[in-house]
């Protein structure tokens, strides 16, 4: 998978992270990934389309999701529910703005959007592209696990 593409991903996520909550993150190593089972508790999950097809996913686990959206609302988060919902969509979204203008940056004309929230190892992350692999870059943050998946179509 092309660096190019993927880095975009981890550049938004990283930089959004750390302006609205000031988490400090430490990357751990990338591997490929062979199921549809979330690798933490609630995912944002984003599509890719135009001149480039795939979708891609940013996962937290529950206490980094607390801990960030405790740190972006200034008041401490005990519980997931419909606020954690939307800064995780609004995360995403922040992402996939980032990812979309770095991306164009390069010549190629795409849209990532953010598509849906996953959460519970019940709710498959079913990527857009099946027969491409599956890229997940996990990540150490003070406040918990983050996980970003990239798939492109091939």
């Amino acid at each position: 998978m092309d660096a190019a593409l993927v880095n975009p991903f981890v550049e938004g996520t990283l930089h959004i992270l750390e302006t609205t909550a000031s988490v400090k993150v430490k990357p751990e190593p990338p591997f490929l990934k062979a199921d549809t089972i979330p690798l933490a508790h609630i995912s944002g999950v984003l599509e890719i389309t135009g001149d480039l097809a795939g979708s891609a996913a940013i996962s937290f686990s529950e206490a980094s999701i607390l801990g960030i959206v405790s740190a972006m609302f200034g008041e401490e988060m005990t519980q997931i529910d419909e606020e954690i919902f939307d800064a995780v969509g609004e995360i995403s979204n922040m992402v996939a703005g980032h990812v979309t203008t770095k991306i164009a940056e390069q010549g190629k004309k795409i849209k990532v959007k953010f598509v849906r929230i996953c959460t519970g190892p019940d709710q498959p992350i079913d990527h857009i592209a099946p027969t491409g692999p599956v890229l997940a870059l996990p990540f150490k943050t003070t406040m918990g696990k983050v996980v970003i998946e990239v798939c492109y179509r091939r």
